[in-house]
């Protein structure tokens, strides 16, 4: 019986910490599976995508699902990779569900290097990778990949049942104009508002977005600085405009009365430390040599900056 859960965030390919991280939190492979004798482990999804150890990331955490040592929610690289890779049907304007834009591309090119001689494998992966389920709730605690919405997750368990999404609802879930678009953006891209006047920013990995990532926790923001969740700042002019009023309605809060949420996605930086008492972000950055990051829960409700443990990714991971 497990007696306990590691809470562990975004890997990104980073196979070689992974094991690091799994043997400093006292788990050992046995019979070929990273296993604990009274805990088990929880990852936040992001297992693919831009790291040299994709393959074996994969591979770690799959056995240690597969065996019951472990669970793991979807992220949006996951999300994102099976999109890329699924045809699209006759009449859509791309041949894939997910376009093979440059910037697509680019993001999924790392796995798609490392897989490349073992196609049977990566289909295999994505087949487990889409039924991963979209966010955990247990007893004590939830996870999510970005953002837990209890409306929407609500909306979608009324029309669909349980909390995973199924092959025939791939190509309903790239319509923008549907429900289930909106229930996967939100919860495995979280919460954002768009610039005002037509503004963009070009973020630090080069991408030029028109939207920034914000806060659902915060109780009374007034300033979009207030609300800004994410590593690269609003440009200076922007950091204290005030919040409109339709943008603080499009804003979502989870009360500090609500179970703890556990959450990744988001690339923070420095000492983990809960972004409040009962919400933890485990995204520190891994792949871009930060750390990466696991949350030893037991039973507590109120999230301690002490059962943070990490493994810091350095650059010779190959």
């Amino acid at each position: 019986m497990h007696q306990g859960y590691d809470l562990i965030g975004d890997i990104h390919g980073c196979g070689e910490t992974l094991i690091e991280l799994l043997e400093q939190l006292g788990y050992s492979k046995r019979n070929g599976v990273y296993q604990h004798a009274r805990r088990k482990a929880i990852f936040v999804g992001d297992l693919v995508d831009r790291g040299p150890n994709i393959r074996l990331a994969c591979h770690i955490v799959r056995d240690m699902v597969e065996n019951g040592y472990a669970d793991m929610v979807m992220g949006n690289h996951e999300y994102n990779l099976m999109t890329y890779l699924t045809p699209a049907p006759a009449g859509m304007r791309q041949p894939y569900l997910r376009e093979h834009t440059p910037r697509n591309t680019r993001i999924v090119e790392q796995t798609l290097e490392q897989f490349a001689n073992h196609q049977s494998e990566l289909d295999e992966f994505l087949g487990w990778f889409l039924e991963r389920p979209l966010y955990l709730e247990l007893d004590h605690f939830r996870v999510v990949h970005a953002c837990w919405d209890q409306a929407m997750i609500d909306e979608f368990v009324a029309r669909y049942g349980g909390n995973q999404i199924h092959r025939d609802m791939l190509v309903e879930s790239v319509d923008t104009g549907t429900f289930l678009y909106q229930f996967l953006d939100r919860t495995l891209r979280g919460t954002s508002l768009k610039l005002p006047d037509g503004r963009s920013m070009t973020a630090s990995d080069g991408f030029v977005r028109q939207f920034f990532r914000t806060k659902f926790w915060e109780t009374e923001p007034h300033h979009y600085n207030d609300v800004i969740f994410q590593p690269d700042p609003l440009p200076e002019d922007l950091q204290y405009r005030l919040l409109e009023e339709h943008e603080k309605r499009q804003l979502l809060f989870y009360g500090p009365d609500e179970k703890p949420l556990f959450i990744g996605h988001y690339w923070m930086s420095g000492i983990p430390a809960p972004l409040g008492h009962n919400i933890a972000c485990l995204d520190y950055s891994a792949v871009k040599y930060g750390r990466l990051v696991a949350y030893r829960m037991d039973t507590e409700h109120h999230l301690q900056p002490s059962k943070f443990a990490w493994v810091r990714v350095e650059k010779h991971e190959r």
